[in-house]
């Protein structure tokens, strides 16, 4: 298991990549921050990135605002 935004992600597979975990949960939105254990991932990387159990998963939509 590894958190996903402080939350259990419970279907996790051992290997799993980051797109394979934000495509597994909906995420969509375009402009996306990825940390994993507090380290920045830059999103070239999502689909080699694997995921490993005890990780901890920050993703946050970034906004635009005036």
């Amino acid at each position: 298991m590894i958190l996903v935004n402080n939350r259990k992600y419970e279907t996790f597979k051992e290997g799993m990549t980051i797109q394979e975990v934000m495509d597994e949960m909906g995420y969509t939105y375009p402009r996306i921050v990825v940390k994993v254990n507090g380290k920045l991932i830059r999103k070239k990387d999502y689909t080699t990135t694997t995921l490993k159990k005890g990780d901890d998963v920050k993703m946050h939509h970034l906004l635009a605002g005036g």
